[in-house]
C-alpha cells in the first residue's frame, strides 16, 4: 500500500500521457470551494521538487488569500451572532451589543477590514475618552471610563484575531494600540458609626431586613435578589446561594451564579438570624426580598441600588455603590480576624489570591500589627503604640429622619421611585399573624385615596372572619 501524504503537502500521481502532476491547495474561493494549483515533470523526485517549490513560494509571499472590500461593521456583526453570542449570558450579551452597535460601528463601521490601521483604532480609543458616554454625561462626564475603553479594545481585538483565522485579513491592527491603564476603582468602606446610621434609617425605609443581611454576608446585588425562603434554613442558619437576577432586554432574569465557587452555603450569625425569622412573618413570596409591585417576582437590583442612595443620603453617609456594602463586610471580617480563605469561601471568588488582591490594603496593616505582637513577645520591645482588636462603637445618637407621623390603623405610604408611590396596611388577623397588603399609584394624593379604601376593605374582611370564628360550632 502507497505511503498516505501528509495534510497540507499536496498530493502526486501519475496521468494517462506518462507524466507525473503535483496538485496543492493555495486557498478558498467564496463559496468555500478549494483553489489549486499544479505542476508537471517527466519523473516522480522531479515532481515532488517541483511541488515543494511551489509550496515555499506560496508561503514566502502569500500566507494568507485576504477577501478585501468586507467592512468591519458587516463582519462585527456577523462575528457577534454568528459565533460569540451563543456562548454569552444575557447581561454580557447587554455588554457586548453596547460597544459593537453603539460604540465601534458608528465610528468605524464603514471602514474596510483590509485598510483599518493601528491609528485609526488609536484615534478612536481617544475619541472615547474625551467624549464617548453617551447617557448620564451630566454626572458621569463626556468620556468613558478607562475600564469601558479597555473593554471595547477587547472586544474588537478578539474578531479581529477571528478575521485573521477565516483569512479576512493579514494581521491585526489592534495589537499595536496603547491602553488606558488598568487602575482599580477605588474601594469605599462605611464606618462603623455609618453603618448603624444606615441600619437606623434603613428600618424607616422597610430596608432593613436587606442590608443587614448584606453588611452580614458580602453577597452581590444580583444575588440577594435571587434569594428564596426555600434557601435558608431557620433552624440553622445556612444560607444557601445558588442563583443570581439581572436585568436584560427581555426584564428581569433569574440564572445560574458565573462561577461554581459562586455557588456556596454561608452560615448566618444569630442576630441576624433572628431578624429574618421575624422578617419571614410578613412576606407571604417565595422570594425573600420580593418585587414591591409584584410579589411573585425578585426585586430588581436596579431598584436596590436606587433605594441605596436615598437611604444614606437621609442617613447622613457618604455615597457609596452597593458593591461598596460587600467591600465593608469583607474589611470588617478581615479586621475581626478572619483568615482568607474563609472571607473567600463566603464572598465567592474563585481563587483566595483574588481576595488577597482585593482586600491587600487591610492584610497589609494586619501583618503590621502581627510584627508588633511578634515584636512586644520575642524581642521585649516596648510597646509605642499597642495593637487591639477593632471595639464594638458606641450606639449611634443619630435620630432617624421621618415623615409626617400617621395615625394608628392608617398604614404607611412610601415613594418608590419618582412615578410610584406604595400604600401598605398590615394588621393582625384573627389567627394573630400580620397579614400586609399593597397598592400602587402614580400620585402621592392617589396612592392615599386607594390605601383608604383597601383599609376599609381589610377591616371588613377581618370583622368577617373573627365573626366566622365565634359562629363556628366548636370541637366535641
Amino acid at each position: 500500500m502507497a505511503k498516505r501524504r501528509k495534510r497540507g503537502d499536496g498530493s502526486i500521481h501519475l496521468r494517462a500521457d506518462g507524466r507525473w502532476e503535483g496538485r496543492v491547495v493555495i486557498g478558498y474561493d467564496d463559496k468555500g470551494l478549494p483553489v489549486t494549483k499544479n505542476v508537471l515533470a517527466k519523473t516522480k523526485s522531479e515532481c515532488v521538487s517541483k511541488l515543494n517549490t511551489l509550496k515555499d513560494s506560496i508561503t514566502t509571499h502569500t500566507p494568507n488569500q485576504p477577501k478585501p472590500g468586507i467592512l468591519l461593521g458587516d463582519w462585527l456583526n456577523l462575528w457577534y451572532q454568528s459565533y460569540k453570542k451563543s456562548s454569552l449570558r444575557p447581561n454580557t450579551q447587554m455588554s457586548y451589543e453596547r460597544r459593537i452597535y453603539q460604540h465601534i460601528i458608528p465610528a468605524l463601521g464603514n471602514i474596510q477590514m483590509d485598510k483599518l490601521t493601528t491609528n485609526d483604532l488609536q484615534q478612536f480609543y481617544i475619541d472615547l475618552k474625551q467624549n464617548g458616554r453617551l447617557i448620564r454625561t451630566d454626572i458621569y462626564g463626556e468620556g468613558l471610563s478607562d475600564q469601558t475603553v479597555r473593554g471595547v479594545h477587547t472586544t474588537l481585538h478578539t474578531a479581529l484575531d477571528k478575521a485573521i483565522a477565516e483569512k479576512l485579513i493579514f494581521r491585526n491592527p489592534a495589537d499595536g494600540c496603547r491602553l488606558p491603564s488598568t487602575k482599580a476603582r477605588e474601594m469605599q468602606v462605611l464606618t462603623p458609626e455609618e453603618i448603624q446610621r444606615l441600619l437606623i434609617q434603613a428600618k424607616e425605609d422597610s430596608y432593613y431586613e436587606l442590608l443587614l443581611l448584606e453588611l452580614s454576608t458580602g453577597l452581590r446585588r444580583g444575588e440577594i435578589c435571587a434569594l428564596q425562603w426555600r434557601d435558608l434554613n431557620l433552624r440553622t442558619g445556612e444560607l444557601r446561594v445558588e442563583r443570581q437576577v439581572h436585568r436584560a432586554k427581555e426584564g428581569l432574569l433569574v440564572s445560574q451564579p458565573k462561577t461554581k465557587a459562586s455557588n456556596r452555603s454561608i452560615i448566618l450569625p444569630v442576630p441576624v438570624l433572628n431578624v429574618l425569622r421575624a422578617y419571614r412573618q410578613s412576606i407571604a413570596s417565595r422570594w425573600m426580598f420580593p418585587s414591591p409591585v409584584n410579589e411573585d417576582s425578585p426585586r430588581d437590583p436596579a431598584a436596590v441600588r436606587a433605594r441605596l442612595q436615598v437611604i444614606l443620603e437621609r442617613a447622613e453617609c457618604k455615597k457609596v455603590r452597593f458593591h461598596d456594602l460587600r467591600h465593608t463586610f469583607s474589611t470588617a471580617a478581615l479586621e475581626h480576624g478572619m483568615d482568607i480563605k474563609t472571607l473567600s469561601t463566603i464572598i465567592g471568588h474563585v481563587s483566595s489570591s483574588t481576595t488577597l488582591n482585593v482586600y491587600a490594603h487591610v492584610t497589609d496593616e494586619m501583618r503590621r500589627t502581627a510584627a508588633m505582637k511578634i515584636d512586644q513577645g520575642i524581642g521585649k520591645a516596648e510597646a509605642t503604640e499597642t495593637p487591639t482588636a477593632p471595639r464594638k462603637p458606641a450606639p449611634s445618637t443619630f435620630q432617624v429622619r421621618k415623615g409626617q407621623r400617621r395615625k394608628p390603623g392608617t398604614g404607611c405610604v412610601t415613594q418608590i421611585n419618582d412615578h410610584l408611590w406604595e400604600g401598605r396596611y398590615s394588621p393582625i388577623w384573627p389567627d394573630g399573624k400580620k397579614h400586609a397588603r399593597n397598592i400602587y399609584a402614580r400620585s402621592e394624593t392617589e396612592c392615599e385615596t386607594l390605601l383608604a379604601e383597601m383599609i376599609l376593605e381589610m377591616k371588613s374582611e377581618i370583622a368577617t372572619a373573627k365573626e366566622q370564628i365565634k359562629t363556628a360550632p366548636k370541637a366535641s
